[in-house]
């Protein structure tokens, strides 16, 4: 089958950013796409966090699922997620990660970023835990950076 034009576009727009290059931004990354595509139980996701942290993958897990989880139940409609294999992000997936790139340094946008990503006003809750979660993974050397 061949690209074309029209279907490249489309692709753009359903797809429109590449995969950060930063290994810890890849790790959550491939962990949000996992934890939501196969449920918060995933063992994939626990492996590559053991991988990853070593001793320390408990923290930044647990944190990982509590917010998948409160993120699920807190949202207005679906969140897009692209298959663990796909080379580029959905809005969706770059908006989360970029909330939890920048929930230390500028909070207020990450609000802002988070509360449009859910579609709800009120989200301190899950602001909350994805500032824990980008604090267990800088508290483990691999601060989530884009």
């Amino acid at each position: 089958m061949r690209h074309t034009p029209a279907r490249a576009e489309t692709l753009g727009a359903l797809l429109p950013r590449l995969q950060p290059e930063d290994p810890a931004a890849r790790l959550l990354l491939f962990g949000i796409r996992q934890l939501g595509a196969h449920g918060l139980g995933d063992a994939a996701t626990a492996h590559a966090f053991i991988t990853a942290f070593g001793k320390g993958f408990r923290r930044p897990l647990l944190l990982l699922r509590t917010l998948m989880a409160e993120m699920s139940a807190a949202s207005s409609g679906p969140i897009q997620i692209a298959p663990w294999c796909c080379a580029r992000m959905t809005a969706s997936e770059a908006a989360l990660i970029e909330v939890i790139a920048s929930v230390e340094r500028d909070s207020e946008r990450a609000r802002l970023l988070l509360s449009d990503l859910l579609g709800i006003r009120r989200v301190d809750g899950v602001l909350a835990t994805a500032h824990a979660l980008a604090n267990a993974f800088a508290d483990a050397g691999m601060p989530v950076e884009v």
